[in-house]
Order: structure tokens, then C-alpha cells, then sequence
């Protein structure tokens, strides 16, 4: 018998745990500082030198970078160790799932990764923590090593598009699985809110696993509130042992 294809999406709710604040919620990010959003968005990035500086500043203390996985990241990846077929889609950028053990080629990162860094020029990538070395060492907007072009987190930033390729893989896994688990996402962003419905629509369980109502709450086969920390383990123990 074919074991079914779980496949998670996870949002904001599944890190904090880890103590990465969410941005949405009620006590998020952009609700408590709104020019907080302002060191994210693309424009206002490209356009001001202090904008950069003090997003840099902010990468500095970046919780992100620093957050261990938490019992929800390590029951995603215990799952996966266990023979079922897993695909993560999540709208975090931390890496968590994968350094809860999860195979990086099985986790689809909608918004990219706060590990890396890209040149907006020539498109270069590289290390984040060397990135933050330069700027520790007294670059206060530190440039591309390659052609001198401005540098940003490998992160989609307001006013980005994501990327389409990323976009194709998030719906083939949402028209092929078995189970659709939503874990910790408002389900308020598009593309990333519409995979819901697409998974409901090919026949996927759908469980919603959120402390608020979702838009996408009466397609759910399941909605659960507990705490994330307790009720996915729990889930994620029931399909591997059903």
C-alpha cells in the first residue's frame, strides 16, 4: 500500500516557539512597528543608504539566525525519518526545518532564506554570518565582493515577486499530496494561502493547525488551536502510526 504524501505548510507560528515573533499576529512585529516594515520592503531598501544601514543593524540581532528548531520542527523531521513522504513548503525563512533534520531538497522556502545574502546587481550569492562579519567590522552598508552592487538578504522583500519556479513546485506538492497539514500561517499572503485551496480542491485532507481563524478554515477537514509546540507532534505521531 502507498504510504500518503504529507505535505506542510508552515507559517510564522510554527518558529515561535523558537523565539522568532511572529508578523502578523496580535502582538507581531508589524503591528507593534510599523517603520520596522519599511527595512523590508524593496523600494525603500534600493532607495536609502540609512534604510540599508539600519537593516543591517537589524540583521545583526536577528533572532533567525540564532533560533534552535522546537518540538514542532523535530516531529516535521521525525515524520520524514519514518518512512512517510514529506514536502515542507514554508513561508519562514529561518531554517529550521532544516536544522531539525529535515533534507533541504524536501523543504520549498517561498520566501527564501535569512542565511544568505544576494547581490541586487550581478546576482551573487553567499554567507549571511560573512556578510554580518563586514559589518561588525565597521561597514555600515557593506557591498557586493563581486561588483561592488548593493547586498540584501536572500529573503523576498515586500514589493518582491517570488519566485516562479519556487511557486510551481509549492503547487505540484499541493495537488499530489494525500494530506494538507497548515501549521501556524494566518493563510493571508497569496501564493502561499491559495496552496490551501488547491490541496482541498485535488482531494487532500486538509488540517488547519492556527491559534486564530483562518480565511481557509471551512475547507478544513480539521482545525485544531491548541498550542503548536503539542498539538503537531501529536498529529504527526497519529498519521505515522495509523
Amino acid at each position: 500500500m502507498t504510504k500518503p504524501l504529507v505535505a506542510i505548510l508552515s507559517g510564522a507560528g510554527i518558529s515561535t516557539d523558537s523565539g522568532i515573533p511572529d508578523y502578523r499576529g496580535p502582538n507581531g512585529l508589524w503591528r507593534r512597528d510599523p517603520e520596522a516594515e519599511k527595512l523590508v520592503t524593496y523600494d525603500c531598501y534600493m532607495a536609502d543608504p540609512e534604510i540599508r544601514r539600519r537593516s543591517w543593524q537589524m540583521r545583526r540581532t536577528n533572532r533567525a539566525l540564532r533560533a534552535e528548531p522546537n518540538a514542532a520542527h523535530l516531529a516535521v523531521a521525525e515524520l520524514d525519518r519514518s518512512g512517510v513522504p514529506v514536502r515542507v513548503v514554508t513561508q519562514n525563512v529561518d531554517g529550521l526545518h532544516q536544522l531539525a533534520g529535515m533534507p533541504a531538497r524536501k523543504v520549498i522556502e517561498l520566501h527564501g532564506s535569512a542565511h544568505g545574502v544576494v547581490c541586487t546587481r550581478c546576482h551573487a550569492r553567499g554567507a549571511m554570518a560573512d556578510a554580518i562579519a563586514r559589518v561588525e567590522a565597521g561597514e555600515d552598508d557593506p557591498p557586493c565582493l563581486e561588483c561592488g552592487g548593493i547586498l540584501k538578504s536572500a529573503t523576498v522583500m515586500f514589493g518582491q515577486n517570488l519566485d516562479p519556479v519556487v511557486i510551481g513546485e509549492a503547487l505540484a506538492i499541493s495537488k499530489a499530496c494525500t494530506v494538507f497539514i497548515a501549521v501556524g500561517s494566518s493563510l493571508q499572503v497569496q501564493p502561499a494561502a491559495g496552496l490551501v485551496g488547491v490541496a482541498a480542491d485535488h482531494g487532500a485532507r486538509l488540517v488547519i493547525v492556527n491559534a486564530e481563524p483562518t480565511p481557509y478554515d471551512e475547507l478544513a477537514d480539521e482545525i485544531v488551536r491548541e498550542p503548536i509546540g503539542t498539538a503537531l507532534p501529536r498529529l504527526l505521531t497519529e498519521l505515522r502510526t495509523g
